[in-house]
Formats: C-alpha cells, sequence, structure tokens
C-alpha cells in the first residue's frame, strides 16, 4: 500500500486477504483519519479481496464525517459484495475496472 500522488487516498496492490488484513485495515483507518471530502482507493493491482476486506472498506465508507470513499478499478467481486450485503451504502462510490 502506497500513497496516491496529487490526490488523497491510497493505491494497493496484491491480494487483501487474511494475510493483509491488518495492514489493510490499519491503511484505511489512516484514510479517514486524513479525510476531507473525497478519498480513494486505487485497486487496479489488486487480484483479490475477500469478503472481509469488501466489509473494511464498507465500515470505513460508514464512519466518514462526510464525503465518499471512491474506489478505483477494483476486482469484480468487490462491486458485488458491496451491492449484496449494503445495497444502499452512499459513502462509498465504485469506478469499474
Amino acid at each position: 500500500m502506497s500513497p496516491l500522488s496529487g490526490r488523497h487516498g491510497i493505491r494497493v496492490s496484491g491480494d487483501i486477504g487474511v494475510l493483509t488484513r491488518l495492514s489493510w485495515e490499519a491503511a484505511l483507518a489512516d484514510l479517514v483519519r486524513r479525510h476531507t471530502d473525497v478519498s480513494y482507493v486505487e485497486l487496479s493491482r489488486v487480484g483479490f479481496v475477500d469478503v472481509a476486506g469488501v466489509s473494511a472498506l464498507a465500515v470505513t465508507a460508514m464512519n466518514l464525517p462526510a464525503g465518499r470513499v471512491v474506489v478505483e478499478h477494483p476486482p469484480p467481486q468487490v462491486p458485488r459484495v458491496l451491492a449484496l450485503f449494503w445495497p444502499t451504502l452512499r459513502g462509498i462510490e465504485v469506478a469499474p475496472r
């Protein structure tokens, strides 16, 4: 995980699962602490996100004081899981892969 240049957010690569969950959740917590209006999570280099990883993303969006999280280029399971478990979540926007 690394910060995005030119805008507030993070770029992630690899898989998000049980082995990377703590660092994923820490990065999302930091994103919330520094959030202003829009935060970006760039996932074009991520091959897989497990349900707990998507859940952490949804909880992050729910905990924002205002604004939204824009998830860019996620693997296919991310929008599916969000639509299944959080169909009305307003704090998150998914830009397709």
